[in-house]
């Protein structure tokens, strides 16, 4: 497990299977051939596949990751749907915790749709946010226990929370797919806390494939 934004952000790869050796096999079965272990030859094999782009052979393996994350964060991430398979903890059969994202520094956005840019903000304005985020979030939490306490339905009094309540959810995926989330969300241009997820989450599979994390890394994080 990686703690992200403690105390509440967390990711942890609970299950996988495959490895880089299934991959090079996966591509040399084109030519009736295998590998018994993982050599220099396999090595350049995982090179050819991330340079020219070869994906099918990295679609026959799988990660399982439990993770917990702010909603806004998740509700970008379950964009990634090719590939993806989710089960998120749910608002309407549980209730749900006093467990907010509260950030560090505020951010100064300027240019246009496209072409932002993104700056740390002043003392005064860090101070403006936190403030405001916590007392909107603990607000919001005493409305929510207030709606339950008086027979509201858990699904009902939900929605006064803000997007920063914190949700727990599954998903998987092979390393395919997986490799096409960490582009997009290891990217600079990423929003800061879905980043901070993935580069999380490529830490942990960096260690459970090793030579195609480093071949992914060689070609400048661009997914087959």
């Amino acid at each position: 497990m990686i703690k992200v934004f403690p105390p509440h952000g967390w990711v942890d790869l609970e299950m996988h299977s495959g490895s880089d050796l299934s991959v090079v096999n996966a591509a040399k079965v084109s030519f009736a051939k295998q590998s018994d272990g993982f050599g220099e030859d396999e090595k350049r094999v995982l090179n050819f596949l991330l340079r020219e782009k070869h994906g099918s052979p990295f679609e026959h393996n799988f990660f399982k990751f439990h993770v917990r994350a702010p909603i806004f964060v998740v509700r970008e991430w379950q964009r990634h749907r090719i590939g993806f398979s989710y089960n998120e903890e749910s608002g309407r059969y549980s209730e749900l915790r006093p467990d907010f994202y509260v950030p560090e520094e505020a951010r100064i956005q300027e240019g246009r749709p496209g072409a932002y840019v993104f700056e740390d903000g002043d003392d005064a304005q860090t101070e403006q946010i936190r403030t405001a985020v916590m007392m909107n979030s603990k607000n919001a939490f005493k409305y929510y226990e207030d709606l339950l306490n008086s027979g509201i339905a858990k699904e009902q009094a939900r929605i006064v929370l803000p997007l920063n309540t914190y949700t727990e959810f599954y998903f998987s995926c092979n390393a395919r797919s997986l490799m096409n989330f960490l582009e997009l969300r290891m990217s600079s241009h990423a929003m800061y806390e879905i980043r901070k997820y993935a580069e999380a989450i490529y830490k942990l599979w960096k260690d459970a494939m090793p030579h195609t994390a480093e071949a992914f890394e060689t070609h400048g994080f661009i997914a087959p």
